[in-house]
């Protein structure tokens, strides 16, 4: 399937532009940028080629656009997801849920970031986020190690696995969308929170347990 051709409109600059950026991220997604031209791109716009050359210039300059504009936005639901004064476990919960969430939202976006690396970054885009987010991953865990007593030093080992676990557990996600966000978000922090020796057999995440017994005490994280 592509996006169906539309007749052509008159626009503003900015409306047109946002227009081709929608339309791209579709056949992005669908095709990656080899599988796409600019020609199939202006004849979904109802445009010429040379519209889509006068707003980008190329293709490629087209296909960075759409890549930097979801790099932003998910990297921003994860920064903000983070950014709190929740304990650890929570943050683990909320920055799982993030991605998931934006999975959701953003299916096409997501689809993009984890296929097709830009020419400008060989190592690839989601690489490239993932690094950032175990940046700040690991300042948590230091925190956390710190209060436990262990050497902070190691939370940048543990930061890696933590957002790696996460990262491919969305990757499957993408796809499978089975089961809910919300329990896929809690199996993950269950296993990254206990380890597999202290798995629990109905983990939920520590807001929906305050969410559903609002009087009711929260566990203490073990």
């Amino acid at each position: 399937m592509s996006p169906t051709a539309r007749p052509r409109t008159r626009m503003t600059g900015v409306q047109r532009r946002l227009q081709l950026i929608d339309i791209s991220r579709q056949l992005f997604s669908l095709r990656g940028v080899d599988g796409t031209t600019i020609e199939e791109i202006a004849r979904a716009a109802g445009v010429s080629k040379p519209i889509v050359y006068e707003h980008f210039g190329s293709k490629e300059a087209l296909y960075m656009e759409v890549v930097t504009n979801e790099y932003r936005e998910l990297l921003s639901r994860i920064t903000e997801s983070l950014s709190g004064d929740d304990s650890s476990r929570v943050l683990l919960e909320k920055a799982a849920l993030a991605i998931l969430t934006y999975i959701e939202d953003c299916t096409e976006g997501f689809r993009i970031l984890v296929r097709d690396a830009p020419p400008s970054q060989p190592e690839g885009t989601y690489s490239t986020l993932l690094t950032k987010v175990t940046e700040q991953v690991e300042h948590i865990l230091a925190d956390e190690f710190s209060r436990r007593g262990f050497s902070a030093e190691d939370g940048s080992i543990y930061a890696q696995m933590l957002v790696g676990m996460v990262a491919m557990t969305a990757q499957w996600w993408l796809d499978a969308r089975h089961p809910d966000k919300r329990t896929v978000a809690a199996h993950v922090v269950n296993l990254a929170w206990y380890g597999l020796t202290g798995l629990r057999k109905d983990p939920a995440l520590q807001d929906q347990q305050a969410r559903q017994s609002p009087t009711a005490e929260v566990p203490p994280a073990e």
